[in-house]
């Protein structure tokens, strides 16, 4: 689904204002936040953080190298 957005003027920056429905289906509410990813295809607006992905598959990695080190750092 597509909706123009326009760019708005609020208070010393610029902003826009999502409609509702968008907003709903999303599950977006008042302060939460949002990353802008730069793509070929133009900005990607997206509720998850991408650095916090790759930071979790890189924990994934390391979770398995050093399994045994980690369960004894849990007792």
């Amino acid at each position: 689904m597509t909706h123009k957005l326009k760019i708005r003027a609020v208070g010393s920056s610029l902003g826009t204002i999502f409609p509702k429905a968008m907003l709903e289906r999303m599950h977006l509410n008042k302060g939460d936040e949002l990353f802008a990813v730069e793509t070929e295809e133009g900005i990607l607006l997206t509720p998850h953080d991408p650095d916090f992905e790759a930071a979790m598959a890189a924990f994934v990695v390391g979770r398995k190298k050093y399994r045994n080190a980690l369960r004894k750092l849990a007792e």
